[in-house]
């Protein structure tokens, strides 16, 4: 249980970061090619796209050497890595931002390619190829027979409280600071990547023998 419940923290972070990148994506140049945009709403997709071939890697190549603690927190570090990215990228808009005088104008799109959001994303998607997988191993390995098709109802369980929980910190950081604005342009997106990094961070110190 302290480990189910410390993953909490892993999807408020992911979640955040998911409904994040939807926001910046409005706001960056998304033209691939001269007639094509790539829809806002179609970047966490590259999320799942390096989850889903990241886990038929490990599976293939990694898994028979790692064991099920060892993925948790590999994946944790990784994930972690992926918002300080996210955190890095949001300073550099800001500052392409601020170079074109475009803090006042809401609506206007920064001469930034959008292709820059792909990264973190598929950064955070390798780790949560190791993570979340690699919980659903350690609970079917450590409950007791009668109770291990519950175990892997646990990480579905996990993921929706960490999505709710992180609606919630969305909200409270918007009502208590100016990180999150209507117009993004005049908030501080990288503080809200900053301090989602430090959640992560705090759930890898609640499990100090995580890798052993």
């Amino acid at each position: 249980m302290p480990l189910w419940s410390t993953g909490i923290f892993l999807s408020i972070t992911i979640a955040i970061s998911g409904s994040l990148v939807v926001l910046q994506a409005l706001s960056m140049d998304r033209h691939l090619g001269p007639h094509f945009i790539i829809p806002a709403g179609s970047f966490p997709v590259f999320n799942l796209l390096a989850t889903a071939i990241s886990i038929f890697i490990v599976d293939r190549f990694i898994l028979h050497k790692l064991r099920p603690l060892q993925r948790v927190g590999i994946g944790h570090v990784i994930n972690i890595v992926g918002l300080v990215g996210s955190a890095l990228l949001e300073r550099g808009r800001l500052g392409v931002v601020r170079s074109h005088n475009l803090t006042n104008q809401p609506g206007t799109v920064v001469p930034m390619s959008a292709l820059w959001l792909v990264a973190p994303m598929l950064i955070m998607g390798i780790g949560e190829a190791f993570q979340f997988p690699g919980q659903v191993a350690l609970y079917y390995e450590q409950f007791p027979k009668p109770l291990k098709s519950t175990s892997t109802a646990m990480m579905s369980l996990l993921i929706g409280i960490g999505f709710y929980l992180s609606t919630a910190i969305t909200h409270l950081v918007k009502q208590t600071t100016g990180w999150l604005p209507n117009n993004i342009n005049q908030g501080r997106l990288d503080n809200v990547f900053w301090m989602s990094a430090v959640i992560g961070v705090n759930e890898r110190l609640l499990k100090p023998k995580l890798i052993t």
